[in-house]
């Protein structure tokens, strides 16, 4: 059952990211990333939430740093670890490019996913992962504004939910701009390579 609730969501996200990347090949422009450009198709990062620390948090609070954004919670069975192991690695190939990188996790789950449990969590995985929630209406307008979706399951009375969501992770550059959309079926090597280009000193805005 979980598989077929989130092929939906996966295919949409191919599907997007397959319509950019026709588009950017129609135009004639350079392709120096081998992940699906969005550059000039979604707007910068912004937001505002609160991080696992409990304390307010906003798109801002990240220029500096090349942000992966994912969204997800913390009882997810399989997708949701999986990406998170498999941005660790990622991170522990970058070195210490690493360390110009963040990984923001935000919960599409708040009533679950107190700050305290999103620390736990994204602590459990790498120590450059933030955990994000707050209020529902604002995790859905960013959800929104990202073109993402998630869907929760009516709570049988004992907390024993699941949520259907997407699966994509969305690449900020250092100046907030977005620049980079990842799916599962872009390989980690692609993501690395992606990665080293936006972190490497010098890298073009």
């Amino acid at each position: 059952m979980r598989a077929r609730r989130a092929i939906p969501w996966l295919a949409g996200s191919l599907l997007f990211a397959a319509a950019l990347l026709l588009a950017g090949c129609q135009r004639g422009e350079p392709l120096p990333f081998r992940l699906t450009q969005v550059t000039g198709h979604m707007p910068d990062l912004d937001f505002n939430l609160v991080n696992d620390q409990g304390k307010p948090a906003t798109g801002a609070d990240y220029r500096g740093k090349v942000v992966l954004l994912y969204f997800g919670y913390t009882h997810c069975p399989d997708v949701c670890p999986l990406t998170l192991a498999h941005l660790h690695v990622v991170m522990q190939r970058l070195g210490p490019l690493a360390d110009g990188a963040r990984i923001l996790f935000v919960s599409v789950d708040p009533a679950r996913d107190t700050p305290e449990v999103m620390h736990a969590y994204v602590n459990a995985f790498d120590k450059r992962a933030v955990g994000l929630t707050g209020k529902p209406g604002d995790i859905e307008a960013l959800s929104k504004r990202y073109r993402s979706a998630f869907s929760r399951e009516p709570d049988p009375g004992d907390g024993n939910y699941e949520v259907s969501h997407s699966s994509a992770i969305y690449i900020f550059d250092a100046q907030g701009h977005a620049r980079l959309l990842s799916t599962p079926a872009d390989s980690q090597d692609d993501l690395v390579h992606d990665l080293h280009l936006l972190l490497a000193p010098g890298a073009q805005p």
